[in-house]
């Protein structure tokens, strides 16, 4: 029986990865490694591994430990800065027998890094919204002079890191530069012309530059949103897939723009322009995003075909690669409430209103 070690278990990212792969037929036992005990203890995994945070000098040492006593036939990251140092660690964690699926280094750190993402796909003609490097107060005076829409907004966030990390909407330049002093964050930070709240997420599976799968997911709210100056968390709150043509375009053409031989996993995030134009703001890669069991529920596994590829070389047999779950299928999710796969007519049939 093979096994399959999943790092960041106990959170909501990996979870939903360790969920779908606990109902797979193969009956893998799935281990968990995580750095903090309060969602470690949470996880679904037989095994809980106790790590260091992936900047940790400790980090390697316990990593190759853990692989060396546990001898995972997979190693699976689930978080940016994690995959970012596994990547530099893949031929220590290959050494030991364990096998990786993820893309090449530099496309790693050209897709963490959303600055550099931008610069690739501003070279290669995609369309994304004029971005400028913050290293400066005067880098931020200028984003505010040149970016700023009719009210003065500009669009903060840190380059590395997931869930809103750092994002702001402000027209103001005092609490801007006071903002990125908060993250300590000059350099490391970007200004953006200001995009509408209207968002979808590509999600697909590559293997040796071929498309295995994709499906597209539209986000209607984020989960605690209301309590961020961004309304940005990271954590979908309602989700619901979707299926256009345009935005498989252009979610391709900002994946090949990266990586012209895409291997692993990508999820395209894309934000529509005042035109109505999706422009890609991130590639998520190497990873399945938070609502991955979403697709799980609705019959598509996308951590199962992951696996099966990555372990037993076996491809699923699909009608449509591209978005073959229905559209309008909604996957509603609550703290401390167990989500609900459904649709908008199901919930307006079950909803009493006098």
């Amino acid at each position: 029986m093979s096994k399959i070690l999943i790092a960041g278990a106990g959170g909501t990212p990996s979870e939903n990865v360790i969920k779908s792969l606990l109902e797979c037929e193969k009956n893998e036992t799935i281990i968990g490694m995580g750095s903090e005990p309060s969602d470690l203890i949470l996880s679904k995994a037989s095994k809980k591994y106790i790590i260091p945070y992936a900047v940790d000098k400790e980090y390697k040492n316990k990593l190759l430990q853990i692989l060396n006593v546990e001898k995972p036939d997979l190693v699976h990251f689930q978080n940016d800065i994690e995959i970012l140092e596994a990547s530099r660690l893949r031929n220590s964690i290959l050494s030991t027998g364990t096998k990786l699926y993820m893309p090449t280094h530099e496309v790693i750190e050209n897709c963490v890094d959303k600055a550099k993402s931008a610069v690739i796909w501003e070279k290669e003609g995609i369309k994304i919204p004029k971005t400028f490097d913050i290293h400066t107060p005067e880098d931020l005076k200028r984003a505010f002079d040149l970016l700023g829409d009719n009210d003065g907004k500009i669009w903060l966030r840190a380059n590395v890191g997931g869930g809103g990390r750092g994002a702001l909407p402000t027209n103001d330049y005092e609490f801007a530069k006071k903002w990125i002093d908060r993250f300590k964050g000059w350099g490391e930070f970007t200004g953006a012309e200001l995009l509408t709240e209207k968002t979808v997420t590509w999600l697909s599976i590559w293997h040796e530059g071929e498309l295995v799968v994709a499906q597209t997911r539209r986000r209607k709210s984020w989960n605690l949103g209301n309590r961020t100056l961004s309304g940005v968390t990271g954590v979908t709150k309602v989700g619901e897939t979707y299926s256009s043509e345009e935005v498989n375009t252009i979610a391709q053409d900002a994946i090949f723009a990266i990586d012209k031989r895409p291997h692993g996993i990508y999820g395209v995030d894309m934000t529509y322009d005042k035109n109505g134009t999706p422009n890609p703001t991130e590639i998520n890669i190497s990873r399945f995003f938070t609502t991955a069991y979403f697709f799980t529920k609705a019959g598509l596994n996308m951590p199962k075909i992951f696996k099966d590829i990555a372990l037993y070389n076996e491809f699923p047999s699909l009608e449509k690669k591209i978005n073959p779950l229905p559209d309008g299928l909604l996957w509603l999710r609550g703290m401390d409430c167990e989500p609900l796969l459904t649709t908008e007519d199901e919930i307006f049939k079950e909803l009493i209103q006098l």
